[in-house]
């Protein structure tokens, strides 16, 4: 935890240094990108991202007012909805990436053998699976 919350503290630094968003906004657009068209309903974040659904749904309006997100229908639930990212929304994402690629080698990359991190990895996936 202290090891997340170290690297977190230099990431948001970086992006605060640098102008731009926090690293939610990134993860958020990151996970929508990669939904492509179909984008993810609030709660798919929710569990992509582990914010708690109070503060996915101010991140998603916030995100919103800014054009980088917009909200459709969902067409198998009447109530709900889906998010997409816009165009805007990807180049903002594209924009944040060489800061946020560079904080984390700079948080935790340059401090490990390609060895270790690939162990790290490995061990994390393996966790993350399992709580699936």
């Amino acid at each position: 935890m202290r090891a997340q919350q170290t690297a977190l503290l230099k990431i948001e630094r970086a992006f605060r240094d640098a102008n731009l968003p926090s690293h939610a906004w990134y993860d958020v657009l990151w996970e929508l990108e990669r939904a492509g068209e179909a984008g993810l309903r609030p709660l798919e974040i929710e569990r992509q991202i582990l914010i708690a659904q109070s503060n996915i749904s101010r991140l998603i309006d916030r995100l919103e007012e800014k054009g980088y997100v917009e909200r459709r229908p969902c067409e198998d639930d009447g109530r709900g909805q889906r998010v997409v990212i816009t165009s805007a929304g990807r180049d903002m994402r594209k924009r944040m990436w060489p800061v946020y690629g560079k904080a984390i080698t700079d948080a935790v990359g340059k401090h490990l053998s390609e060895r270790e991190a690939l162990s790290i990895a490995a061990l994390l996936t393996k966790l993350t699976d399992r709580g699936r």
